[in-house]
């Protein structure tokens, strides 16, 4: 008999199951990550802003068309209000070429929220990719004029 799943108990529970599931092509799990509001927003790399259910499926069903999708989560930034958690991540994304596996970088913004339901994605917004891992700029020269 299986468990009845738990809802998840922080943000980054939810961020690992999105995570995952994008790694399965599971449209049902990542779904599940996402919250029931109809406000939702998605940006995949170079694409339109997303908004409501029916749109960010759509966009992640056609991206599951062609596999699945090994994106992990590094260098995680996190910014935790109480109800609300901003995780800026640099992805690394693994892609399969005539010359072997390839790496991209990708940084991205998700946005969750604590609901009734647990901890949801409300927001997704994906840079595009480069070849080069990004490099974080924690302070800034001052300029002279």
């Amino acid at each position: 008999m299986r468990k009845p799943k738990l809802p998840p108990s922080s943000a980054d529970d939810t961020e690992a199951a999105f995570y995952d599931a994008l790694q399965h092509a599971d449209i049902e799990r990542l779904m599940a990550c996402w919250s029931d509001d109809d406000e939702i927003v998605c940006v995949h790399p170079g694409g339109p802003r997303l908004v409501g259910h029916a749109a960010v499926r759509a966009a992640f069903e056609a991206l599951f068309a062609n596999g699945r999708v090994m994106a992990q989560p590094e260098k995680v930034r996190r910014l935790d209000t109480g109800a609300c958690c901003v995780h800026s991540v640099v992805e690394r994304v693994s892609v399969m070429s005539d010359d072997g596996l390839q790496h991209a970088w990708v940084v991205a913004t998700n946005v969750y929220a604590k609901t009734a339901q647990g901890w949801r994605l409300v927001a997704h917004h994906a840079s595009p990719g480069s070849r080069s891992e990004p490099q974080d700029v924690l302070t800034v020269q001052p300029v002279l004029h």
